[in-house]
């Protein structure tokens, strides 16, 4: 498996320490960020899935824990909108460049607003998709955050 992607390019480019982990992608499964947390031995709270929302019909991106759901809410108040739904996956493809199931907030075909969930920030390091199916990056939430230039702000309905 090639480990190039425009994710990985991201982080070399901002100069982001991080090392790369694969695993083996199973497309039917229904939780596929708490299966590849399994998958590389990581609780599913230290594997932060890449959600794609639309906020006032705007495109946003969210990072959260894979054992978290989204509070449409909080997420609607963190970005300073209204309302906020979930992107349809073939919009959100067609905006990232990347496919669902191996969506980054690195190397976006187009730049959205990125919002973290703020307890990952309390985490040493996390495991990220890196932009590619079966492949994940692993590095510090805080420095994630800052090459995006994303801001953490409470965003799961369980929190």
């Amino acid at each position: 498996m090639s480990k190039g992607t425009p994710g990985t390019a991201f982080l070399t480019k901002a100069k982001v320490a991080h090392r790369l982990v694969e695993y083996d992608y199973h497309p039917g499964h229904d939780r596929v960020a708490l299966q590849a947390a399994e998958a590389v031995g990581l609780p599913a709270g230290q594997l932060l899935k890449t959600l794609m929302v639309e906020v006032d019909g705007k495109p946003a991106c969210t990072v959260v824990p894979g054992d978290r759901t989204l509070s449409m809410k909080k997420v609607a108040a963190g970005f300073g909108g209204k309302s906020a739904s979930m992107m349809p996956p073939d919009k959100a493809e067609k905006l990232t460049g990347y496919h669902t199931g191996g969506i980054s907030p690195f190397g976006q075909r187009k730049r959205v607003p990125i919002l973290f969930e703020a307890e990952a920030m309390e985490l040493v390091e996390v495991a990220i998709n890196a932009g590619k199916r079966g492949l994940l990056v692993l590095l510090s939430p805080q420095e994630a955050c800052a090459a995006l230039q994303a801001e953490a702000k409470p965003l799961c309905a369980d929190a």
